[in-house]
Parts: C-alpha cells; sequence; structure tokens
C-alpha cells in the first residue's frame, strides 16, 4: 500500500480516502497537522498510486489493509479519519483491531460525510447496486454520482469528477456493488464495535436515488440517525454551505474540528 508519511507527536492521525479519490484529497490535513501530529494518508488497492485488481478491492480488504499498516507502523492510540468509502474502511480497520490484540491501537474515530447505501439483504443490495452501475454504462453513472457531489460549478469540482470517472474505470464497477453489501451486511456489526469516541463531521445527505442536498446547522439524516442509535456518544458536526468534499471546500472548519476532537483530554 502506498503512504505518505510526515510530522512527529502523539496521538497520530490516519487519514483513508472516499471511492474513486486518492490521499491527495486530505492535502490540507495532512500539511495542517504535521506540525503537531504524525500524520499518514494513504491510497487505497486501486486508487492513487496503489494497484489493485477489480477482486482484491472490497472495504473488507481496505479495512485490512489499514489495519495492517496500523500494526507495521507500530502506531497506538491513533485516530483514523475516513471520508466517505474511507468511513466505512475506517470502521472495518477499527472492528478488526479492537477484536484482536491490538485493540489499544484505535483512540478515536472520525467519519467526514459519511452514508449508508443499503440495508437488509446483502445479495439483494450488491445486485441492486450493480444494476444502477450497468443501466446507463459506469463512466455515466460515475460522471452523475460525482457531480451531485458539488452544488457549485468550478473548475475544482470539474477536476474531481474526471479524476473519478477516469480513475475508477477498472476497479469501480466491482467495488461499488460490494460497498452496497458491507453496508447491508456488515455495517451494523461495524458500528457495534465502536468502543472509542466517535465525531462524525457532515456536509450533505442524499435520498435514495443517490441525489445529494446540503445540511443546515440543526438538520439531521438517516445517517446521522444511525450512528446517534449506535453510538450514543457520538459527536456530529453540521458543516452547511458545502459539497461532499468539506476537507477540501472547508478545509479551515475541518481542521478546527478534527483539531478539538484530537486535543480533547
Amino acid at each position: 500500500m502506498h503512504y505518505v508519511r510526515a510530522g512527529r507527536g502523539a496521538p497520530p492521525l490516519v487519514f483513508v480516502h472516499g471511492f474513486a479519490c486518492s490521499h491527495a484529497d486530505w492535502q490540507f490535513q495532512f500539511d495542517f497537522f504535521s506540525n503537531t501530529n504524525e500524520v499518514v494518508a494513504c491510497d487505497l488497492r486501486g486508487h492513487g498510486e496503489t494497484p489493485g485488481r477489480p477482486h482484491e478491492c472490497s472495504i473488507e480488504h481496505y479495512g485490512g489493509d489499514v489495519a495492517a499498516l496500523i500494526t507495521n507502523l507500530d502506531f497506538s492510540k491513533v485516530i483514523l479519519i475516513g471520508h466517505s468509502m474511507g468511513c466505512r474502511v475506517a470502521l472495518e480497520a477499527n472492528r478488526l483491531l479492537s477484536s484482536s490484540e491490538s485493540a489499544e491501537r484505535v483512540a478515536g474515530l472520525i467519519l467526514v460525510d459519511g452514508s449508508r447505501l443499503a440495508s437488509g439483504d446483502p445479495d439483494a443490495a450488491e445486485s441492486a447496486a450493480r444494476a444502477a452501475t450497468e443501466q446507463s454504462g459506469y463512466p455515466a453513472f460515475a460522471e452523475n454520482l460525482f457531480r451531485q457531489m458539488f452544488f457549485s460549478p468550478s473548475a475544482f469540482a470539474d477536476a474531481i469528477v474526471a479524476r473519478a470517472v477516469r480513475t475508477s474505470a477498472l476497479t469501480g464497477p466491482a467495488l461499488w456493488p460490494r460497498m452496497a453489501r458491507w453496508d447491508a451486511g456488515e455495517m451494523d456489526a461495524a458500528l457495534a464495535a465502536v468502543r472509542t469516541p466517535l465525531l462524525a463531521i457532515q456536509s450533505t445527505t442524499r435520498d435514495a436515488q443517490l441525489r445529494r442536498s446540503p445540511l443546515k446547522p440543526g438538520d439531521t439524516s438517516p445517517w446521522l440517525e444511525l450512528l446517534k442509535k449506535s453510538i450514543p456518544g457520538a459527536k456530529i458536526e453540521i458543516i452547511p454551505g458545502v459539497g461532499h468534499f468539506p476537507q477540501l471546500e472547508a478545509a479551515e472548519t475541518v481542521n478546527r474540528l478534527i483539531a478539538g476532537f484530537v486535543q480533547k483530554p
């Protein structure tokens, strides 16, 4: 697994990117926190600079990879920070570590604009997600998926969309249905395994047709309600007025929220 590492200081922070993204999406956080903490940002299989074949790309494999990275770096009391699909990966890595001799390795979780694709029967969830990617062809699916992550047209948004469509052409059609399967079959257990403080930084929600809309302070969503139910002590912060990439679109706010969580005694 390719990763970048910088800084010194505890606790170490490990950043996990989303679907069809890369470690570069954490650049503002990586640069900011490398002044005070040891920071690592990785590329998951089939993303960025880490190779990966379609059958290797799943939340289970990604969680195992991140758990192994934390173990191999001999980190303890780490803060795991995931964005979008990376929220699932962080939860899976935490579940694996909490059920092993490495239970003390995770001290906290930060989930940035997470969601749940599906619940109920995992086979049905996977089939429905696969059908969605095939209906108009995967490139059109990915284009629409990422366009709706931004609420204002910009060159920045265009670049993120183009990257996602281009880089996920090989692995995306397999990974998206597997992600829906994990959501339906494994997410509840992964949430139940959380025994550490958790912060959710949320900026959007979406409906059953994957259409995104921004959140306002005081709003809630099915994802946030799931977190409240599963993890009663979870802290939730809403960032209004931005799309699905608040770590890029509202970097100063995200950095402030992460810093407050990390520095909390």
